[in-house]
């Protein structure tokens, strides 16, 4: 049987808004190439194999597993129950996945899967949702799955970016719009090499950190809030110095969002302004939120001294990846230049990847039914 279905689902970087998702903040996505492809047919069951990982997962039309899953498996059943809860009929699937992520590089591999496999069930099953609550199923799949309290940026970007743009998202009202991003700008994504699963790192710690912070807001968000007025109902509040840090970086990232916007929307592109907004960005994270490593630092610090327009770490932290723009006309050079000058420093192999910007998911080629 010829699958009657081939989704592709992309990963993202996110050029500004870390750990702001979470507490109904902005974020600055970008949608790129590398994502995950899901070609399946109907079926009695739920099956599904990976050409990348090991294992194959094996469901019941509601979700209940089969056999012992895989990793990997525990988002496929999450998807699938909660589809199911949502009303998609019960049509099975059979097919492959295909990633081409790097995985735990901080390019959100785990959405491009979530996003994929649910579009590939409402697919099969003749099954239609807005683009919005399939990202909210995506992220609460995470959840279910291996129990992250992600937000919604990463699975949002993987549904709904433009190529050539930018999505600049408010996660507390999901008001969204395109950005342009100015012509002749290279996005590069420098990968440290230090891989990390924001299932056993720190990412929960920080997130219950902040709602501490959050509680002295009184239902307030940040992202409606100066600094100045949060630091006050902190001190008013009066919690602890860590809670304040990660308060600190969460209301000064959201306003770091909207000067990266002003920039990149600009009629002459600020080039060092974007500098100094994503080099603040990164400070922050790596001072007030504490999410950065050494090799992280270390790839921005070479960033820039080998021509970086701009350059932060990128998604969670605690290792992964760094987001730098570049000229476009450079960026492959600048890619190889300081993944080379960050293997002589830290005698690790790291790697660089000119990525260019993509659509959000959707169909591969045009479903066909039958055949053989």
């Amino acid at each position: 049987m010829k699958p009657i279905c081939a989704v592709f689902a992309p990963g993202r970087v996110n050029l500004i808004g870390e750990h702001t998702d979470t507490s109904d903040g902005l974020v600055l996505p970008v949608a790129i190439a590398f994502g995950v492809t899901v070609r399946a047919s109907r079926a009695a069951r739920i099956r599904l194999s990976s050409l990348a990982l090991p294992g194959e997962t094996e469901l019941e039309l509601d979700g209940r597993a089969r056999s012992p899953l895989p990793g990997w498996g525990r988002y496929v059943a999450a998807v699938v129950e909660l589809l199911a809860r949502r009303g998609r009929p019960a049509v099975g699937l059979e097919g492959t996945i295909e990633s081409t992520v790097p995985m735990g590089a901080g390019l959100s591999s785990s959405a491009a899967l979530t996003v994929s496999v649910a579009l590939a069930l409402c697919r099969v099953a003749d099954f239609e949702l807005p683009s919005l609550e399939l990202a909210r199923i995506a992220r609460d799949a995470e959840l279910a799955a291996v129990g992250v309290p992600c937000g919604l940026m990463d699975p949002a970007a993987s549904l709904l970016a433009r190529r050539g743009h930018a999505l600049l998202l408010d996660c507390g009202t999901e008001d969204w719009r395109a950005v342009r991003l100015p012509p002749g700008l290279g996005i590069v994504v420098l990968d440290s090499g230090v891989r990390h699963s924001l299932e056993h790192s720190g990412y929960a710690a920080r997130r219950a950190e902040l709602e501490r912070g959050l509680h002295a807001l009184s239902g307030r968000r940040p992202a409606d809030l100066s600094l100045a007025e949060a630091l006050a109902a902190a001190s008013a509040g009066r919690i602890d110095k860590v809670a304040v840090r990660r308060l600190r970086h969460v209301v000064s990232e959201n306003e770091r969002v909207r000067q990266l916007v002003r920039a990149l929307e600009a009629s002459v592109t600020d080039r060092a302004r974007i500098g100094e907004i994503m080099l603040a960005g990164h400070a922050s994270l790596r001072d007030d939120f504490e999410v950065s490593t050494p090799e992280l630092d270390l790839l921005v610090e070479i960033a820039y001294l080998h021509g970086a327009i701009g350059a932060r770490l990128t998604g969670g932290g605690f290792g992964g990846s760094v987001v730098a723009l570049a000229e476009l006309s450079q960026a492959e050079a600048f890619a190889a230049s300081v993944e080379a000058a960050y293997s002589a420093r830290t005698g690790r192999q790291g790697a660089g990847y000119v990525c260019a910007t993509a659509d959000g998911a959707g169909d591969l080629e045009a479903p066909t039914e039958g055949g053989s």
